[in-house]
């Protein structure tokens, strides 16, 4: 019997780039001003365009950024935030009707994924909240937070749903402590077989349940 849903945020709940792509331009500008002609300008593009999806310390590893351009996107990074409100998918509404408990844990600079789950303004829809900030010393990672969430609400891992995009985050990690993973099919978001299972929206969830 499934008992909770832990949900990952961007690109599950809320599109990362929902209130525009100016979001994160001054990272992108620091970084391809930190360049200088190592990463060639179409990788570059891609490694921008994985940003939204991805960590940003996994991007810059995966497309070799140098340390320059790594000290300048974390730094722009590390000043990002959401100031306006945002809405999430048009689906959000159903994850107050889930009978389960809920715990949203999402990696990414603190300062940035505080703000977009207060733009959002749902924090109370949940039991608990984490962020797996890269900007923070002694970062658990999402397995890490998981163990913590599992040994803190008395939970077994197979009584526990994990629901994201990502398969080398979330997924990994809940496929790692055997929990059941669902990967969530948002606009843009390439299938993987690593879930157990795939749904297109949290309708789908509230069906499945």
């Amino acid at each position: 019997m499934i008992k909770a849903i832990i949900f990952d945020l961007d690109s599950c709940l809320a599109a990362a780039n929902e209130v525009g792509d100016e979001l994160f331009a001054p990272a992108f500008t620091a970084i391809r001003a930190a360049n200088d002609s190592t990463v060639p300008e179409a990788v570059l593009r891609a490694a921008f365009a994985e940003c939204w999806r991805c960590a940003f310390d996994f991007v810059a590893d995966k497309y070799g950024f140098t340390a320059a351009m790594r000290a300048a996107g974390w730094e722009a990074f590390t000043r990002t935030e959401v100031n306006e409100p945002m809405y999430g998918y048009g689906d959000l509404a159903v994850l107050k009707e889930l009978p389960v408990q809920r715990f949203l844990v999402t990696s990414g600079f603190r300062r940035l994924q505080e703000s977009k789950v207060r733009a959002l303004g749902f924090a109370d829809w949940f039991a608990a909240i984490h962020i797996d900030a890269l900007d923070e010393p002694a970062r658990k990672g999402k397995c890490g937070i998981f163990q913590e969430l599992l040994a803190t609400y008395c939970l077994r891992p197979e009584e526990v749903l994990v629901v994201g995009d990502n398969p080398d985050s979330e997924i990994e990690a809940g496929n790692r402590l055997g929990m059941k993973t669902i990967q969530i099919l948002r606009p843009g978001v390439p299938r993987s077989n690593q879930a157990n299972a795939h749904i297109n929206g949290l309708t789908e969830l509230k069906e499945l349940l």
